[in-house]
Parts: structure tokens; sequence; C-alpha cells
């Protein structure tokens, strides 16, 4: 009896599905390939499962924090964030990354176990099981057999998948498409090449666009999604770095396309997002106002803006998607895969552990609402330690030289920064904060004597590392001086997310990020495609209420891009892939310092702020790019001890 590779049961009976009768026949320990693929509903359950092992190695529908998403969030591994506890082990940007040492790259309870490779390589066997049976399930009637012929497209979309990812971190890779047995010879499997991988990804992509619906059950994949999949994955071979970038490599199949590739790839990446733009597999856009905003912008419409843009984000699995989200996985408020963004991700003084905190380097690239660059200080532009202060006078004739006022709309729905309003306190908080803003500043009273401040702070804000308050918040503070907004629910109260869960949805594909990948995709092509992307990274900005990019330069408008992915992708993941692509980890990997703010007020009396200042102090992670062969993932040494004729990366021993 030929036993199914990982058991689902618990899967099936969390979704509710309807197979009490056949669960009844056998056993768990008996339960087999045979039995699955007797019913078309069992198969169901185990496609659902195979969804649940894109970020696990189980397939019980309970997997921790759910599929593609963790408690550290993949800009942790960028300059956009900082993992506030594991900081260690982000070993990318620690430079000790190696076949034998993966740390939150591996099976973790935390960190990013989807981008690893015996867990994605478990996954397809999985889905090579499925597809290698599925065409003899027996249907009885016309409803089972779309229901069939869904499943087999979701099959595919989830192995493009995998091996997307596979691509994106290893480059070619071991292709398959039937299951393995045991008795197969795995001593002489090899990695094919780059371009072969790509080539089997494209393959699989038009069989489940072939297959799949254009609409179906939230959650599950469709003709829109796996376009996604093909969107990403070309456009990441489309980049430097696939393409001779690492010169040393550039004749390297495994790790570069062969010379004068470049082209033809940027092409079929602007053409897979033009497909999706045109509406070709289902109807997308882009949530509020996209028409050329009249600037300036009074107060009230930036804060709309920041509304309809943080709107698409706390998107509840209850409801219907938003127009903008092509595919992501549902949580539950109990019960099947579960999401506690709020306690991982909040302040610590609502209970939060002030995780993926943002960078200040990140919080510097949010452009003014004007559409001009936020400048920290104009007379030392080099050096970011400047302090930069002002008087509560000088505030008064000049609120811009506070760095926090006049921002752009998704500076304010990403970010959570000093004063920066959010929902209710919880008891015993709220007494010291009755405003529901946060505290991440220490106050220096003068003393009415001597007129001195004194050494150290009177008052430490609730959200600080430093808070003096006399009760334990049970949070932890920021590292960075900030916390992120983007991802959490407003909904759920500060002192209830040590059990309260959220529905949010975790978005993995979505709309804004197809408009960027065109318009990234035609400007590189330059020529007459350059204003078609202008174009298109137009409608992203107008969303945000920002003025058009106008540039007929290529470099000119290769950075505009660039920085709109960064901002507009903020915390979402996809800094990650882009950085390596861009081969640019050189320039953008710097130590990340805490912001610390002081305020200074007249007397012991008095909290009237009559000075602030901004400075960016200890340093908070130490960060280290070790060299062009980081850009590639080494291959786990346990794999290669499996299978011997595998090639490692090269600059890994």
């Amino acid at each position: 009896m030929k036993k199914i590779f990982i058991y689902f049961l618990s899967f099936l009976l969390l979704t509710g599905t309807s197979c009490t009768d056949v669960l009844n026949q056998k056993s768990v320990d008996s339960f087999d390939e045979d039995v699955v693929f007797s019913d078309i509903t069992l198969v169901k359950a185990y496609v659902g499962a195979c969804y649940s092992m894109l970020g696990s190695t189980k397939m019980d529908g309970n997997a921790l924090d759910g599929p593609l998403v963790r408690r550290d969030l993949l800009s942790s591994s960028t300059d956009q964030t900082l993992n506030n506890f594991r900081a260690t082990g982000e070993l990318f940007l620690k430079g000790t990354l190696s076949p034998d040492q993966y740390n939150l790259w591996s099976n973790n309870d935390n960190g990013y176990p989807w981008l690893y490779w015996s867990n994605a390589y478990t996954n397809i066997q999985n889905l090579n099981t499925i597809l290698s049976r599925i065409d003899d399930v027996p249907v009885s009637n016309s409803g089972e057999e779309d229901l069939r012929t869904q499943l087999k497209g979701e099959a595919y979309f989830l192995r493009a998948l995998e091996y997307t990812y596979l691509l994106m971190m290893y480059g070619g890779v071991i292709l398959t498409d039937q299951p393995y047995k045991e008795t197969d010879d795995f001593s002489i499997i090899q990695r094919s090449s780059l371009a072969d991988t790509k080539d089997f990804i494209l393959a699989d992509v038009d069989k489940a666009i072939e297959f799949l619906p254009a609409t179906t059950d939230q959650g599950r994949a469709t003709r829109g999604a796996a376009a996604a999949v093909k969107s990403r994955m070309l456009l990441f071979c489309a980049g430097k770095l696939a393409n001779g970038g690492w010169t040393e490599q550039a004749n390297n199949p495994l790790v570069s396309f062969p010379a004068g590739s470049q082209t033809a790839l940027l092409q079929a990446a602007r053409d897979a997002a033009k497909d999706i733009m045109d509406g070709k597999y289902g109807n997308y856009a882009l949530v509020g106002n996209t028409s050329e905003p009249v600037l300036p912008l009074s107060d009230a419409e930036i804060q709309q803006r920041a509304d309809d843009y943080f709107s698409i984000f706390h998107q509840s699995s209850k409801s219907a998607w938003n127009s903008e989200i092509i595919w992501g996985t549902q949580f539950v408020e109990k019960g099947g895969r579960t999401y506690q963004r709020n306690l991982w991700d909040s302040p610590r003084g609502y209970s939060g552990d002030s995780n993926n905190a943002p960078t200040e380097e990140a919080v510097r690239e949010f452009e003014m609402a004007d559409g001009s660059q936020f400048i920290w200080d104009a007379a030392h532009p080099d050096d970011r330690l400047t302090a930069r202060s002002a008087t509560a006078d000088e505030l008064a004739a000049n609120p811009y030289l506070n760095p926090y006022y006049g921002r752009e709309a998704r500076f304010y729905a990403s970010v959570l920064y000093n004063r920066a309003p959010w929902i209710q306190r919880p008891d015993p908080v709220v007494l010291s904060d009755p405003y529901n803003r946060i505290q991440l500043a220490y106050l220096y009273r003068q003393n009415k004597v001597s007129g001195a401040y004194p050494a150290n702070p009177n008052y430490s804000g609730v959200d600080t590392q430093q808070s003096t308050l006399g009760f334990n918040t049970s949070g932890n503070a920021t590292k960075t001086g900030y916390t992120l907004r983007k991802f959490l629910d407003p909904s759920i109260p500060g002192n209830l997310t040590q059990s309260v869960y959220s529905s949010t949805v975790w978005i993995e594909f979505r709309y804004a990020e197809i408009l960027l990948n065109y318009a990234e995709a035609c400007i590189e092509l330059g020529g007459a495609d350059l204003q078609n992307g202008i174009n298109a990274l137009n409608l992203v900005r107008h969303r945000a209420g920002l003025p058009s990019r106008i540039t007929t330069d290529r470099n000119e408008a290769r950075e505009f891009v660039r920085h709109e992915r960064d901002i507009e992708l903020f915390g979402e993941g996809q800094r990650f892939f882009d950085i390596r692509r861009w081969m640019i980890c050189d320039q953008i990997i710097k130590d990340v310092y805490l912001m610390r703010i002081n305020e200074y007020v007249a007397s012991d009396d008095d909290n009237n702020v009559l000075k602030t200042t901004w400075q960016l102090t200890t340093v908070a992670d130490q960060r280290i790019w070790a060299g062009d062969y980081f850009y590639w993932f080494p291959i786990p040494r346990t794999e290669i001890n499996k299978a011997l004729a595998l090639e490692q990366n090269p600059g890994y021993n």
C-alpha cells in the first residue's frame, strides 16, 4: 500500500470538507494515496494542504502564522525594517550565511521557511503526486469534473510558485514533474540551467491559466494569480544579477542567462504585466483616487490618501477582497490558520513586540507631500548622524522643521512615529496617554533652581525602551525609534493582542506590483517603451497624492521606479528580491541606528515642550555585505549530501 507523502487529515477537518463517510473508512495510519485519489473531495483537501505547505513543513492547515508570512517579515532582511528579536539570525545581513548555517532561512518557527530548499521540494513532491494521478480521479457529474480541472490548475499554480521562489533564491534548480520513488537513484540528480528553470515555470503557468477560473473562493488560485507569478518571475530573470552582472559567473548557466538574453527577457516581463493590466485574466484596479492630484493637498486630503492606501492592507478575510488584491492568504480569528500581526508589530505601550521596526534609512526615503525629496540636513547631506532640533517657536513658524510633518500619504499609512495617532491604549497605559499618540520621546524638565536639565530623562515615553511607568506593558520596545503601522488591524484593542487574532489577509500579489513591474521593464527597454513605463509609474504615485514623474532620461527613470518600488511595496517582501536582482546590496546594507528624540520643558510643573531634538545615536544592528556570491543562496549541505552530483552555488565551500 502506497502511503500519502504527508498526512493532511487535520487540514481536511479544519476546512469543513464534507467527507465524513470517506474519512471513516480507514484509520489515519493506513490512509493512502488510493483512498485520496478515489474521491474528488479528498483531492481538494490535499491540494488545500499544499497551500499550507508554502509556509510550513506541516500540511495540517494550522501552519504557524500561515503560508508566506511569519513573525519576521522578509523586509527585515533588507534595509527597510529591523528584526527586533532575531536580528542575529538574519544571516544574509551578517555575512555568515553558509551551506551549514541558515538560521531564519530554514525550518524555523519564525523567519522565511517557504524560501528554504528542502521545504519547497517537499511540497513539489506532493504537487507532483497530485498531478500524476488527478486525471484518474472519478467524477460523477459536470460540477465534479469542473472541480477536478480547477484543482489541476491550482496544483500547477502552486508548483510554479514554489519553483519561482527556488529560482529567485538559488538560480537553476532540480526540475522534476514526477514524484520521486524510494528506488530512484538520487546520486545522479543534477541542477538544470537558469534558462531551463525559467521555461519550466512558464510551462506550469500556462497550464495553470488554462485550467483555472478567473474567479473562485478567496485564497485559492485564479488565472490572475498565475499570471502574477509569471510577471514577478520574469522581471527577476530580466535583472542585472541573472544577466552577467556578476561578471565572474557571467558564463555559468546555473546563475546567469546566455549573453544577449536580457532584452528578450525584459520584453517578456513587460508583456506579462501588460496582459494583466489589459484585463486578460481578470479585472484589477488600484484602490483610491488615481487622478493627477492638484497640489498642494490639504492635511485632510493627505489623510484621505493615507486611509485609502492603509485600507488595502487591513482587508478582512470575512468580506470580499478589494480590487487591488490578486492573490493572498486568508486567516481566521480562531482555529485553522491564525494571524497575530498586532501582537508582533505593535508598539510596546500596546502590549506589542515592535518587531519589523522601520529603519531611519527607510523613513527618510518617503517623500514630502508635494513630491519633493525629504532632506534631513541640507548643510550635511552625507552625514546621517547629524542632529536636528527646533524650538517650539521655530516649529510654530515652520512646522516642516518636524521631520514627520508634511510627508507623503504612504508614510502616515506605513509608519508609527513619535506623536503619531493610533488606536485607544489598553488599561492602564491609557492613564499616561489619554490622547492615543505614540510616545517615543524622552522628556526632560528644567530644574527650577539651577535652570539646568538633568542628565537622565524625567519621563520616558510608554513606547520607548526605558519607559519609567510603574507597571509592565508586557510588550517590547522598538530599537529603531519607529514601529510598523501598515499591516496592523485597527479593530484590535492593544490589551487584547495576546489573545485576539486578526482576519486580515496577507497579500502576496497585488495590482500595484504589476504596474511597477511593467513600468520597470518598459524603462529598462527604453526608447518608445520608456514613456509607457513612466505613465504606469505615475498611476501609483497619483494614488499616493504625488505629482507625475517627468523625464526622458532612462537612468533617471530607473532611479524613479526603483524608489517607487521601495516605498509602494514597503514591508511586503519584494525589496529582498529587488536589491539582489539590481545588485545594490553593497550600497544599501548599512548599520541600523536608534532615532533618539528628546523633548525639553521649562520646569517640573510645566509640560509644554520648549525644544525637541532628533538624532541617531546607538547602533541597533550591525550589518555587513559579504560580497557578490551572497546574491545567490547556498544549497544546504544536507541536500548535497543526499544528491552528490548537485553543484553548489559559486562562492560557497
